[in-house]
């Protein structure tokens, strides 16, 4: 199966995550929203119940992402893994997806929890490629030493993406063992899979000038039907930064104008990183994600590369603590 084909069999996942996800916005802008309004009718500190209504949609947003979203996810990337290995999916590739995973939840549940671990492990071993910008020297080595470690960073979320599919083809093996062997496969492979980076970028940049741009200009359309909410909001921010003796604020949130654009740029924002990671980045994932799987499967991790990398990353040592390989 090409990339496309794979895509393609696994995109009703990506619409289903767009529908949680649009919820998760949803609760959290209607939690902060209801909390300035029930704080503006019942005291005159309508921004402390903006605040704590945001605090509060956080929370619930986060209860969806982690019991809904993951679930999710982890179908969709046990689909893809499945095709990129095996060059087929089943007829029902949906409720397959969702078969592959049940009765897994606590270990998924657990590999997203010890994903921050393995951001920390892919960073410590991503490092080494940025040292021969020390070699060059000066700003334009430093330069060069930053663009490359920005672009590791951008390709760490998506490994640690195939670390849960190596997880998921590893099935029977330790969560802790599997995360620690997508680890190594990095460590082994890591200039093959960093040529993934121009792909990672140019598609980023094009959807995010295309995608952002579209909702930045409908949110400003829309706000500007209800100028009114913003003249409230920016004197109940300007009034909360006086009691509590702050500097002076810049004029781009004292000014509704410019707080409206601001907060439809921000939107914008938000909207091109859903639809970005909803339907654009799957795409992108699949092409690494076959290249992980087949560097994997090609030389399996061993004791050895285990033993190696430890004295390489601390956070990996620690990591490998955690599973007995004897």
């Amino acid at each position: 199966m090409t990339n496309f084909q794979v895509y393609r069999k696994t995109l009703s996942y990506s619409f289903l995550i767009f529908v949680v996800d649009l919820f998760g916005l949803a609760v959290l802008g209607g939690s902060a929203v209801a909390g300035f309004f029930i704080a503006n009718k019942s005291t005159d500190k309508a921004i402390i119940g903006l605040i704590v209504g945001f605090v509060i949609g956080c929370f619930l947003a986060a209860f969806i992402s982690i019991f809904i979203t993951n679930r999710i996810k982890a179908a969709q990337i046990a689909m893809m893994t499945k095709g990129v290995t095996e060059d087929s999916l089943p007829e029902h590739t949906f409720s397959e997806g969702f078969k592959e995973v049940k009765g897994r939840f606590g270990k998924i549940t657990l590999f997203f929890f010890i994903t921050n671990a393995i951001k920390g492990i892919f960073r410590q071993l991503g490092r080494g490629v940025t040292r021969f910008g020390q070699v060059v020297g000066g700003d334009v080595g430093g330069g060069i030493a930053s663009a490359v470690d920005s672009a590791i960073q951008t390709l760490v979320a998506y490994l640690c993406d195939c670390c849960l599919g190596w997880m998921l083809f590893r099935k029977d093996e330790n969560s802790f063992k599997a995360a620690c062997e997508g680890a190594v496969i990095f460590f082994k492979h890591g200039k093959t899979l960093l040529r993934n980076v121009g792909r990672i970028f140019g598609i980023g940049i094009a959807s995010f000038i295309v995608i952002g741009g579209i909702f930045f200009g409908v949110n400003y359309l829309v706000f500007m039907q209800f100028p009114g909410w913003f003249n409230t909001l920016v004197q109940e921010i300007i009034e909360a930064n006086q009691r509590a003796g702050g500097d002076p604020l810049p004029e781009f949130i004292t000014n509704p104008a410019t707080f409206m654009i601001a907060a439809a740029g921000f939107l914008g924002i938000v909207m091109w990183s859903i639809l970005h990671s909803v339907l654009i980045r799957p795409f992108i994932l699949t092409g690494v994600l076959r290249n992980y799987m087949a560097a994997g499967i090609k030389e399996m991790p061993t004791e050895a590369d285990f033993k190696e990398l430890d004295a390489k990353s601390p956070r990996f040592a620690k990591l490998h603590s955690k599973f007995d390989t004897k």
